[in-house]
Parts: C-alpha cells; structure tokens; sequence
C-alpha cells in the first residue's frame, strides 16, 4: 500500500500547527512559488505541492483522516492518476470512535439505503494576488493560477471507465455503513468496502483512476475592482474544485495583498498623510501644497496650528469598496511640526529673542493640578 505524502512538511509546519499557522504557511509558501511569478524550473511543481498540502490539512475532516493514516487518492502531489478505490477515498478509514458511538442504540443501523451516489459540492479555494498601492486604488485585472481539481473529460466526473456505471455495493447494500451485533448495541461503522459512498467502481475510468477528478493548474483573469485594501476577498463564483459524482463546483476566492506608499497610509476607508510644517508656519499660519491621488492642493495652516493637527479633503480619498462608484473616503493631513536637529548661529539668535518673547510656562498649570492633588 503506498503512503501519503508528508503534507506538514511540504508547508513547513509542525503537526500540531493551528489552521491559522497553516494558513499562514501556505500564504508565503503560495506567493513564493506561484508560476505568474516564479519561472524558476520546479517552481510549478512546488505550487502544486503546497496546494495540495494546504488543501488536505486545511479541511478539519480530511485532515482527521489523514493524521489517523487514512488513504487519499491519487498520486502524491498530483504526480499521475489514483488507484482503483478513488470514488470514496476513505475505505481504509473506518472513523473515529465518536462516529462509532454515534450507531449505539439504532435499530440496528439499517435505515439509509442508497441506489446511486451522492453528489458532493466541490471545495472552495482561496488564492492570494499581489497588488501594486496604485493597482489597489485605481482597479486592475491580473491573472492568476490556482491548482485545483477539474472533473474527469473521459469519465465525466462518475469515476467508472465510459460505458460502465458504479454499482451498489454488495456488502453494504448501498446503506454506506455495516452493522456488527444485534439489537440495543447495534454499531454502525462506514463500509469496509465502499468507504461510506455506497456505490463500487468495479471498472474505474483509465484516466483518474477511479475519482472522477483531475489535478490541472487553471489560470483566470480576475478584475479587481477599485478601492480593494489588504485582506480583501474576491469571490468568483464556480471557479473552486469540481464537484464529485457530478455535483456542483465550489467557488474560488482570491485574498489581495496590497503593497504600501510612500505618502499615504491605509486607514480603514480613509487614508493619512503626514505633512511637515515649520515652526514659524505653525505659529504664524501659512498655505502649503500637500499630495492628493490625482495631483496636488493647497491646505490652509491655521495660526497656532499644534503638532499632529488633523485637516481632510472630504472624497479625495480611495472609492469605498462595496458602495456606488462615486463614493470616496477622505484624505486626512496631519501637520507634523518639523524641529531641526541643528541650529545655524543665526537660527540660535532668532530663537534666543523668540524666547524672550514668548514668555510664561505652559507646564505651569499641570505642575499647580498635580501638587494640589498631591496634597489632599
């Protein structure tokens, strides 16, 4: 019997890694090595390592029965076709023990009966993009490819060779499960023979050995809308794995991973600009020309302006992801008060005479709350 493929050590994780630290994993495993921007030889194949390694341990079900040693079908890594049992892919997983307990005190199992096999929606998928910060604000469409499973050409995803059919199992008689003792403590166990599917392939199609799905790398055109920010997910819709047995296809969402800007900063629907100002701007008030996303303005620095002093451009910000096209965020300019490290001689006597100027403590009043406090 062949062995599975070491998952967590194509992802790089220990076994007992959170979904999150395996998510994590696959995110930087994903860009590292995605064929859009990888072209080194074995780049691909890496791809649809990781991918495959992400799908089994992201899904808590199959990553159960992969821990316990249960069987997957196909080849490691998409390397070729699967064997003969590729329908169900768990025979030689007979469940954990809570799903035995779970047959205790039926009527002896027997209820479900099942002429045909049940469809099974495909898995979603989820792929990240890498945006420029101009991409991101403006929209683009960028190409991607995801290794996902498609189903079978010359099956059509039933898994039985063309002109053959699954049959009903003869060991379970199409019920999916197996009944051992009589009575009140009747247990229920999924099928030894059809792994719970409730149907064999006893001629399996010569080309997916039996599973009615194919690995393929896909590649798609996504269009990013504009105004996307990091994290954002894009669903298309049918773009997933294809279903077994006939059933539909999950969805494919790609994550945006957004790069930064040198002037403005993210801030939820808004973004944020530091402005430096001088000291003699702040305190005399002054019109300065700050960055816009579509040129540049003028801002009016009020006298007195203090350090970190918050002006905006209501909708000059980024489009608002999900609301009409004409809604913006805003842009917000903080005044930053700019303090020379060094001083000309000049610059030393015009703060010399400013001080005198400027006289009073304006930590006097602080000091006077904090000794009256002190002293009740």
């Amino acid at each position: 019997m062949a062995r599975n493929p070491d998952y967590y050590n194509a992802l790089g994780v220990d076994r007992k890694a959170t979904p999150e630290e395996i998510k994590k994993a696959y995110r930087k495993l994903a860009r590292q090595y995605h064929p859009d921007t990888n072209k080194e030889p074995g780049a691909e194949a890496r791809f649809k390592e990781i991918s495959e390694a992400h799908d089994v341990l992201s899904d808590p079900e199959k990553r159960k029965r992969y821990d316990r040693g249960g069987m997957f079908t196909g080849t490691p890594f998409g390397g070729g076709t699967g064997g003969a049992g590729g329908a169900g892919g768990n025979a030689a997983d007979f469940g954990s023990f809570s799903d035995i307990l779970s047959g205790i005190f039926s009527s002896g199992g027997g209820t479900r009966t099942r002429t045909r096999p049940e469809a099974e929606r495909g898995r979603d998928l989820e792929t990240t993009v890498s945006l420029s910060f101009e991409q991101a604000v403006e929209g683009a469409q960028v190409p991607v490819t995801v290794a996902t499973h498609i189903a079978c050409t010359t099956c059509r995803g039933t898994g039985a060779r063309p002109g053959t059919s699954p049959i009903v199992c003869p060991v379970c008689q199409g019920r999916g499960v197996e009944s051992q003792g009589q009575g009140l403590f009747s247990i229920t166990r999924p099928c030894s023979r059809c792994g719970g599917s409730g149907t064999v392939i006893e001629d399996p199609c010569p080309t997916c050995g039996g599973e009615g799905r194919l690995r393929e790398l896909k590649k798609y055109r996504v269009n990013i809308p504009p105004g996307v920010k990091e994290g954002s997910k894009i669903r298309l819709a049918g773009k997933g794995e294809a279903g077994l047995r006939g059933g539909p296809s999950g969805d494919l969402y790609v994550v945006t991973h957004v790069g930064e800007s040198s002037v403005f900063r993210r801030k939820g629907d808004h973004f944020e600009v530091d402005v430096p100002i001088t000291i003699a701007e702040a305190l005399r008030g002054a019109d300065v020309e700050v960055p816009t996303l579509n040129g540049t303005k003028t801002l009016r620095v009020a006298p007195g302006t203090k350090h970190g002093t918050l002006q905006r451009l209501r909708g000059e910000g980024p489009p608002m992801l999900g609301k009409s096209g004409s809604e913006r965020g805003d842009i917000r300019y903080r005044f930053v008060i700019d303090v020379p490290a060094d001083l000309t001689a000049e610059q030393r006597d015009a703060v010399e005479a400013l001080s005198k100027v400027m006289n009073g403590n304006p930590r006097e009043g602080m000091l006077r709350a904090a000794k009256t406090g002190a002293g009740s």
